[in-house]
């Protein structure tokens, strides 16, 4: 189902309404009351569906939405809402919907709104503004708090759908349609529950990185399964969700009031990553309040510049122009209380004109006390977003803040990883297979070492003894370095050895290790009588008296798949509470952003006689551990605690796994990982190449090789001259969510040097795709070109694409000729003599299997 069906749903020019429910009949009597300038027309009741005429948009209750919908099927309709039903009706209407070609916004839709278009659609009885924020709400009531709070202080939205049961028209759909709306600047986005994953963080990453998006959803906190692992008892459904929507750049918000502030402001303006915030004010009780409230919010660590107070309007004036050119400002507050003989009015109206001039771009905020809602209009009208109090005022701020360096981190380029040193996972796969076969649900610790070794994971060696004698017999190697060992027990009934004093360090000789491990097995049968002794497992101690006790590990989430956890380490993990989430698969530059979520990372940093631990090494193991939850989804859950992490490097010193037995509850990542499979090496004569999909890392890779392209062919390909390349630039290019884009680079086997790339982006949905092409030019016409291509459209065909699509300037003879060669058809474009169309329709072609790297 395509979005230029919701897209006409959206925004309707033709409504009908089939009377006879009291919330349909609402909303046709919210359409008359209002200023709708397309076309409405109300039947009476089904009896009247024979002079149905082609409508955009289609209101009727559940009680005849099918009878509507095959009325409508074949008659240029497409979309029905349905504003009443539950949650039980939602699959029935779906393959209505589906039957008669439409689109289904509901059952139980609060309705929708398009105030370019004077319409309010929805059970909100209330004038709104058009304007550049989209809702897209789950709930009703909290939908119905968002419109009042909208129309009483003159935000102007660009669209509202409440989606009710989702039964078609979900939130990937919403947020497809209001990223593509060049009227829509912020999205406001309010979720109960999340039921596709994939699609979701898909569309919500393709729009967090074109405008900014805010999410509210009322947590829920208790674990998803049972918790046997610390990672367990971290991933809760609403650490879940905090890790989907910062891996896709979404900023979530706790409640309304912090939703209503960072939409007044990322509604209005945009502001540097740094969060320097100066303050103007005309009273010194006032801007004292504000500077407290900003330095508790920037921390002790940044220094920002002292209020400036001022008594008159010239005084704001100057004062904001003077601010806002400073460099180390990146924004400016200003505030107002009405003191006599000052006119609140004339002191507005100076800090809009302060910031009007066209040498400043940095936002201006403004809390006018006591102003009343024609100074917010004013403000509003002015672009400066406005708040009641100095608190709202330094939220909404925060959420600027925020947006910048989600941003940023979003458009980081990762350090490459050594490609030679991939980690062998079949050899895992059988492992974890083998144990699951012998009926097993955890890894045995000789397996899980094994398994981290696989995945170069460094971890302490280890020996697993029968019984005391023997592990008094394992230890006498270590006793003869110079070494001290750990004893741990061994039981498969036990996932916390700590919990029944299972572990004992420092032992220094032989006698030591016998006596604690017949301790340990007394403590055993007292605390855990029904437990099994396996054995006692045996390690040399890591001395690493400077080193930093972390925990990393993954737990599965129910809705979004593998969770990784990364935070301070020990027995009491989860109690410390200082611990980030975060959605696999990670590259070194989301590892590092995990890092630094943390307080523990304060302490990696260098500090008095204790050197800085290896940050890269930690990520490392990070990303290894992000491999694990993307390849096996045979395994539950994993803990790495405590991990030791000094100037050395790190350690695993315990670990480990828990297995899903299951296949029914395995789950896979909800971001698609690197396909790796769909590597190649080609040969072309005597020259050849490595193909394979992009990676963020190759930015340089492709930098470089726009620096070999002439003017001439960087014309042919992006239709206008280019002289340099931004970062930004690059990153657009090689950071890609597969699940709906891919592009391959060729890379010269002798040079390591990138020689072309293609490119191909799929619509939602995935009925077309449009693709790009560009070779260095000393390689032109040795048929790279071609192979690029031919890679692309199996491609398209293994991912069920129906249509391959692109403009080619109508100068540009050799991509025509290889287009009309691969059955490409290609028609002039009505618009614009100086391009063609090319498309070639794979509807009816046969998928294509990726083949083995």
């Amino acid at each position: 189902m395509t979005l230029a069906l919701l897209r006409r749903a959206l925004e309707p020019a033709r409504i009908t309404v089939i009377a006879g429910c009291l919330k349909a009949e609402l909303l046709a009597s919210q359409i008359r009351s209002g200023s709708y300038r397309g076309a409405l027309t109300v039947l009476p009741d089904v009896d009247a569906l024979p002079a149905l005429a082609p409508s955009d948009l289609l209101i009727a209750s559940v009680a005849v939405a099918e009878q509507v919908m095959a009325a409508a099927a074949g008659r240029d309709c497409a979309g029905l809402l349905v504003p009443d039903g539950e949650a039980a009706d939602g699959e029935r209407l779906r393959s209505a919907a589906e039957a008669g070609g439409m689109r289904l916004i509901g059952p139980d839709s609060l309705g929708l709104a398009a105030p370019r278009l004077g319409l309010n659609a929805t059970a909100v009885p209330v004038q709104l503004a058009a304007g550049s924020v989209a809702l897209i709400a789950q709930s009703n009531s909290v939908a119905a708090g968002i419109l009042a709070w909208a129309a009483r202080r003159g935000i102007g939205l660009s669209g509202v759908v409440t989606l009710g049961g989702s039964a078609d028209v979900d939130i990937a759909d919403a947020l497809d349609h209001f990223t593509a709306d060049p009227s829509t600047r912020t999205i406001l986005l309010t979720i109960d529950a999340v039921t596709d994953a994939p699609r979701f963080l898909s569309s919500a990453r393709a729009a967090a990185r074109l405008k900014p998006v805010l999410v509210l959803k009322p947590p829920r906190l208790e674990p998803p399964w049972p918790a046997l692992t610390h990672s367990a008892l971290i991933v809760t459904s609403d650490a879940a969700h905090d890790a989907a929507f910062h891996r896709a750049g979404l900023l979530r918000v706790d409640d309304l009031d912090e939703l209503f502030a960072a939409a007044e402001t990322l509604g209005r303006a945009r502001a540097a990553d740094s969060g320097r915030l100066a303050i103007v004010s005309n009273g010194d009780g006032l801007a004292a309040l504000a500077a407290a409230r900003m330095r508790q919010a920037a921390g002790t660590e940044q220094r920002l510049p002292e209020p400036e107070i001022v008594r008159t309007a010239q005084d704001y004036r100057e004062a904001v122009s003077r601010l806002l050119a400073r460099n180390d400002v990146d924004a400016v507050l200003a505030l107002n209380a009405p003191l006599a003989p000052d006119d609140s009015g004339d002191c507005a109206r100076a800090v809009a004109e302060a910031h009007a001039a066209p040498a400043f771009r940095k936002p201006v905020l403004a809390v006018w006390v006591g102003g009343g809602e024609e100074i917010s209009r004013f403000f509003a009208s002015a672009g400066i977003p406005s708040f009641a109090t100095e608190q709202a005022a330094i939220v909404g701020f925060e959420h600027l803040t925020r947006h910048a360096r989600l941003l940023k981190e979003l458009m980081a380029t990762p350090p490459a990883l050594d490609e030679s040193d991939q980690p062998d996972i079949d050899a895992a796969a059988a492992l974890v297979d083998r144990a699951i076969a012998q009926g097993r649900a955890w890894l045995e610790p000789d397996e899980v070492t094994q398994l981290l070794v696989l995945f170069r994971i460094p971890t302490l060696g280890l020996v697993i003894a029968a019984d005391a004698t023997a592990a008094a017999e394992a230890a006498r190697a270590q006793f003869a370095a110079g070494r001290t060992v750990a004893l741990k027990i061994v039981s498969p009934d036990v996932a916390h050895k700590s919990d029944v004093g299972g572990v004992e360090l420092e032992l220094a000789n032989e006698q030591a290790v016998r006596d604690a491990a017949d301790r340990m097995a007394e403590r055993l049968r007292q605390l855990r009588p029904e437990a099994r002794l396996a054995g006692f497992l045996v390690q040399p101690m890591a001395h690493r008296a400077k080193a930093r006790e972390l925990i990393a590990g993954f737990s599965v989430d129910p809705c979004f798949g593998p969770v990784i956890v990364f935070g301070r380490g020990g027995t009491a993990a989860e109690l410390i509470a200082d611990t980030q989430v975060a959605l696999p698969p990670l590259d070194l530059a989301s590892a590092e952003s995990l890092i630094a979520r943390t307080r523990v990372s304060r302490i990696l940093a260098a500090y008095r006689d204790v050197p800085a631990a290896d940050r890269r090494a930690i990520a490392e193991v990070l990303v290894a551990v992000g491999n694990i939850a993307s390849a096996l989804p045979q395994i539950r859950a994993m803990d790495l605690n405590p991990i030791l992490a000094d100037a050395g490097g790190v350690v695993a010193v315990d670990a480990r796994v828990v297995l899903e037995p299951d296949p029914a509850r395995r789950r896979r990542p909800a971001i698609r990982p690197y396909p790796n499979s769909w590597t190649r090496r080609l040969a072309l004569g005597e020259r050849r190449f490595f193909i394979r999909p992009m990676k963020p890392e190759d930015e340089l890779l492709i930098g470089a090789m726009l620096a070999r392209v002439t003017a001439e062919d960087l014309r042919l390909r992006f239709f206008a001259p280019l002289k340099t390349f931004s970062h930004a630039f690059l990153a657009r290019l090689t950071q890609l969510d597969y699940a709906r884009e891919i592009a391959f680079i060729a890379i010269e086997e002798d040079s390591g040097e990138a020689a072309g790339a293609v490119r191909l982006h799929a619509a939602p949905g995935h009925a077309e795709a449009e693709y790009a092409i560009l070779l260095r030019s000393d390689l032109k016409g040795i048929g790279l070109g071609r192979a690029l291509m031919e890679l692309i459209i199996d491609w398209a065909k293994a991912e069920k694409v129906q249509r391959v699509h692109s403009q080619v300037l109508a100068e540009n003879g050799p991509m025509l000729a290889l287009c009309r060669d691969l059955g490409f058809e290609i028609t002039a474009d009505p618009d614009d003599i100086s391009t063609k169309h090319v498309a070639l329709d794979l509807h009816a072609l046969g998928s294509s299997r990726p083949a083995e790297p």
